[in-house]
């Protein structure tokens, strides 16, 4: 015959069930913590390393040694001129942070994935951007190219009298069937590894409407300079997850917005 549980026993069964619902209920709240950021309303993709500055998040690969993605949202006002000022993120684990001595005399561009034009309210605001956390070694011609071109039709976009808010997410792309380089760099120690260089990069934008509506343009272009139309370099949101590896406004969900994922949407006139 069974005999029933103690007083004592019941009491320690429920304080352990509680430990284990309040421990349930910090993960929950734990992961979506993050949604209180107003650029990761739509969706926040996982990385090694959340960082969350004042008016941008970076989510860090610790394998690639720089971001996978750049989050914002693009702010309207132009206040001040680029401040320049580049700077190692002592956020990051030493060793996975990129410094400025993986860029010196390496032929490659820090290039923003948060645009310095993005951020330039405030001082504050501009120099965010200029932390190494921010970069990706790029070419000077794809950089200071179509890289440029694009970031300026965004901010277009942005600006069109329709739209309510532009949210945009920016990283690299590597290519696992071509052969991955790092960038030159003249660190001290020559057998710390440096900074893979990217095949290609995305950005995501999204939009919303006034009216409510959400609307979703996604580009893929390789890391090199091009004379092509921006709208060539125009992909399925879909395709964008594919290759980076992440999920791209992962909280929109139903039919409407599988279909805004899978289809290429027209491109915006580029005044």
């Amino acid at each position: 015959m069974i005999e029933p549980p103690t007083e004592t026993a019941k009491n320690e069964l429920l304080e352990t069930l509680n430990i284990q619902n309040h421990k349930e209920e910090t993960e929950v709240k734990m992961l979506e913590l993050p949604s209180l950021r107003p650029e990761t309303r739509y969706g926040m993709p996982a990385a090694d390393k959340v960082l969350f500055n004042r008016h941008y998040s970076i989510g860090i690969s610790y394998y690639f040694r720089q971001a996978k993605w750049a989050l914002e949202i693009i702010d309207r006002k132009r206040n001040i001129p680029r401040l320049d000022n580049f700077r190692p993120d002592y956020r990051v684990p030493e060793i996975f942070r990129a410094d400025l001595a993986d860029y010196e005399g390496s032929g490659y561009d820090r290039g923003h994935l948060v645009p310095s034009a993005d951020k330039s309210e405030t001082e504050l605001q501009n120099s965010e951007t200029f932390l190494l956390s921010n970069m990706s070694p790029q070419k000077p011609d794809f950089n200071r190219g179509i890289w440029r071109m694009l970031e300026i039709a965004v901010r277009n976009l942005a600006g069109q009298p329709k739209i309510l808010e532009t949210y945009v997410i920016s990283g690299p792309i590597f290519y696992f069937d071509q052969p991955i380089v790092p960038i030159p760099s003249k660190r001290d120690n020559d057998e710390d590894p440096t900074l893979p260089i990217p095949h290609a990069y995305f950005k995501s934008v999204l939009t919303v409407n006034k009216s409510g509506s959400l609307h979703m343009w996604s580009f893929m272009l390789p890391n090199e300079g091009s004379t092509e139309d921006l709208d060539t370099f125009r992909v399925e949101t879909s395709k964008v997850e594919k290759y980076a590896g992440i999920f791209l406004w992962n909280r929109l969900v139903g039919s409407k917005m599988k279909s805004e994922r899978n289809r290429i949407r027209k491109m915006w006139k580029i005044q």
